[in-house]
């Protein structure tokens, strides 16, 4: 049955991407220019957004630090307008404060009402820029802001219950009775003066004096018999405004269905117990088995001496009538203390809420209207911010790009080269830019290309010289076998003879390329063992001895020097005589009737290896063919005339076999005076007698025994001693 053959479209052939060669594009993905400039841009973006992250850190850093500094300021305007707002019903006639704390900070000033009616500028009016959308803060003596109020009196600067302090309303006493009360103080001062006590009077924001004790030991005074108790008591004035607050306090608990309680100065409070009291006053509190939720004393209802560390204070400073405290340290007992603290707090608004300014809002910027002086991150801002680091990236992404295209255009010349060699086409070098990374690898390409260049001519040589080789003995045999069938020659012994010579040389040219083979490919079998260098030595001359005499050439092995000895030594011994015995078939070869052909040994200077000479009297080699002795089929004989030698094989023998135990081998030579070949041996070699590897050529290895075996004689082998000697074709030539 015929086989079908695949039909294609005339005039085209399917190749694939490799064999298109420059004609398919590598993938994007793929292409080492991509990758350079995604990993360039990467950088890029990476090194913006790092630069950016520091810069909006470092920024950061200097707004808060600023807004830290301005928020101190902010919070000593908002207390100087909030004491100003807790002393006044009205804020009429606040513009003078503002203007002052403007003037002080370097900041523009601006209270309005909550509906945004301007109530008090810093600023002139004709240059007075729009009001942010949203103020600082709110004005409000009843309704404090905490942050601000803790920031400008610490941590416990804001009251619970968000009343100012300074706020006092009905609890401010009348001239009359301060005086009073400070006379008083005035007598307790002294009088603790007397008893070797410091202390000085303070003022309440009430007006009621206190005396201040230096030194942290108050009860020291109680050992005084100092009349300071009337500080402790209630005035007229603050007895009216408690019972008032009181009422209040009373009414809200009494919408939640809870009974009222009674305040006191220090507005904690007990149970409601009527007690007949003096006339005009209002009813006491009887002693109640409810705990008091006193917070602690407060200016206004603490005893009438407290302790200071400091000989002054400031007493506009000092709060007065505080219920927030007390009604916070009673919120967790339990619901109804809960429900009282809120009711209180309820009943002080309301009762201040006529003697305190209405809330106003508060509006701190610089001269300019931003909110926060020296940094303004307004949208053209943004906008030059991101443009700036886009440029940073385009000029990244451009410099890649240039960069990348000068990286991969010799590396495209490169695959160029390379696509051209695997074609057959003609190898043009490539041209080498710069001595950097791909400079040296277009020069290690261009070593490359002509080194595989000398590699296929020497192929093609090889091909050629082995056809001519087998050639030859193939004609003879083949006109010698076409006369025996025509009749022409007798099949007789002589005949029979002259076809074996025939067979055995193609054998021999067979065998040595089978060697060559084996030791280029690291096969090369060695059964190593103790050598004798001397007895091996006479053992190749015995061997050779015929032909020599036949040529008319003497053939001597000359002892070691007596300063040199050989040392012992580890080696192939068939091996080693095949190497030294195509030496000497080639020395007799090239040395005329009564020359002389000597073999010697010795050892090295340091005695780490044996040397071997064979040394002729011989025609010489010509310096600029001493080079090419040891290649293969090569002969100075350019007419490869046999009649002067073999296959040229037997010198590229030699040198493999001497590679193969890790030695090397050498000649000089002198024109018309002779030649001296050198086989150079470790003394101490490694053990590859058994499983292993032993040193090969080219730097590699050669497997140990045990898997073959070494071409012994008498065993069949080709290439042995005695062969090497009778049979020339088994030995190459140098001339």
């Amino acid at each position: 049955m015929p086989l079908r053959r695949e039909r294609r479209p005339r005039g085209r052939t399917r190749r694939t991407p490799l064999e298109a060669g420059r004609r398919v594009r590598l993938p994007l993905r793929r292409s080492l220019f991509a990758r350079l400039l995604a990993v360039s841009a990467l950088v890029a973006a990476c090194s913006v957004a790092a630069t950016a992250w520091l810069a909006v850190q470092t920024t950061s850093g200097a707004i808060l630090q600023e807004q830290g500094q301005n928020l101190t300021a902010d919070a000593r305007i908002y207390q100087s307008l909030l004491g100003y707002a807790a002393a006044h019903p009205t804020w009429d006639g606040v513009e003078k404060t503002v203007r002052d704390l403007a003037e002080h900070s370097g900041r523009r000033i601006t209270l309005t009402t909550q509906q945004r009616a301007p109530l008090a500028d810093s600023a002139p009016p004709e240059s007075s820029a729009a009001l942010p959308a949203q103020a600082s803060a709110i004005v409000d003596p009843l309704s404090v802001d905490t942050a601000l109020a803790a920031e400008s009196a610490g941590a416990s600067g804001a009251p619970a219950d968000r009343v100012d302090p300074r706020a006092v309303g009905p609890f401010r006493l009348p001239a009359s009775e301060r005086t009073e009360l400070q006379q008083v103080a005035d007598r307790g001062v002294a009088c603790l003066s007397r008893s070797g006590i410091a202390a000085d009077v303070l003022r309440s924001a009430s007006g009621r004096p206190l005396i201040q004790v230096v030194g942290n030991d108050p009860e020291r005074v109680q050992g005084t018999r100092c009349a300071i108790d009337a500080l402790d008591s209630p005035t007229r004035t603050e007895k009216k405004a408690l019972k008032s607050l009181n009422q209040l306090a009373d009414a809200c608990l009494k919408r939640q269905d809870r009974s009222g309680v009674h305040l006191k100065l220090d507005l904690s409070w007990g149970q409601a117990a009527q007690e007949p009291g003096p006339a005009g006053e209002s009813p006491t509190t009887a002693p109640s088995t409810a705990p008091s939720t006193s917070p602690g004393p407060t200016p206004t209802s603490m005893p009438a001496v407290v302790p200071r560390a400091a000989p002054t204070a400031t007493p506009t400073a000092t709060p007065s009538v505080v219920p927030g405290d007390g009604a916070s340290s009673a919120a967790g007992t339990s619901e109804d203390d809960r429900a009282v603290a809120s009711c209180v707090g309820t009943a002080r608004r309301e009762q201040l809420g006529s003697y305190v300014a209405s809330p106003a809002l508060l509006f701190i910027s610089d001269t300019g209207g931003a909110t926060v002086p020296g940094f303004d991150l307004s949208p053209a801002n943004t906008a030059r911010i991101a443009g700036a680091a886009a440029l940073v990236l385009a000029l990244t992404v451009g410099a890649s790009v240039l960069v990348g295209a000068r990286l991969v255009r010799p590396l495209r010349a490169l695959t160029g080269a390379a696509q051209r060699m695997r074609d057959g086409e003609d190898n043009v070098p490539v041209l080498v830019t710069a001595d950097n990374e791909i400079g040296r690898l277009a020069a290690t390409f261009n070593d490359m290309s002509a080194h595989r260049a000398r590699l296929e001519a020497q192929r093609k040589a090889l091909v050629s010289d082995v056809a001519h080789e087998l050639r030859t003995p193939l004609s003879n045999i083949r006109g010698w076998l076409e006369a025996a069938q025509d009749g022409v020659a007798e099949p007789d012994p002589a005949f029979i003879a002259s076809l074996h010579e025939e067979a055995v040389q193609l054998q021999h040219i067979i065998d040595d390329l089978q060697d060559l083979a084996q030791a280029d490919a690291g096969a090369l079998r060695l059964h190593t063992g103790p050598v004798r260098v001397a007895e091996l030595l006479g053992q190749v001359a015995a061997a050779h001895q015929a032909r020599a005499d036949t040529a008319g050439v003497a053939l001597t092995v000359l002892p070691s020097p007596p300063d040199r000895p050989v040392p012992e030594l580890t080696a192939d011994p068939v091996r080693l005589r095949q190497a030294i015995g195509n030496l000497v078939s080639n020395a007799v070869r090239h040395t005329p009737p009564g020359g002389r052909v000597t073999l010697r040994p010795y050892g090295s200077e340091h005695g780490d290896a044996v040397l071997v000479d064979v040394t002729d009297t011989g025609n010489g080699i010509p310096p600029e063919d001493l080079g090419h002795v040891f290649d293969r089929f090569w002969r100075g004989e350019k007419s490869r005339s046999r009649r002067t030698g073999g296959s040229g094989l037997g010198l590229a023998i030699v040198r493999k076999l001497t590679e193969a135990h890790g030695g090397t081998a050498t000649a000089v030579s002198v024109p018309g005076q002779g030649s001296v070949f050198t086989l150079r041996l470790p003394a101490d070699g490694p053990d590859i007698s058994g499983p292993g590897a032993v040193p090969g050529p080219e730097g590699g290895s050669l497997p140990g025994a045990g898997s073959g075996s070494a071409k012994e004689p008498g065993a069949g082998s080709a290439v042995g001693p005695a062969d090497s000697s009778d049979e020339p074709d088994a030995m190459t030539t140098a001339i």
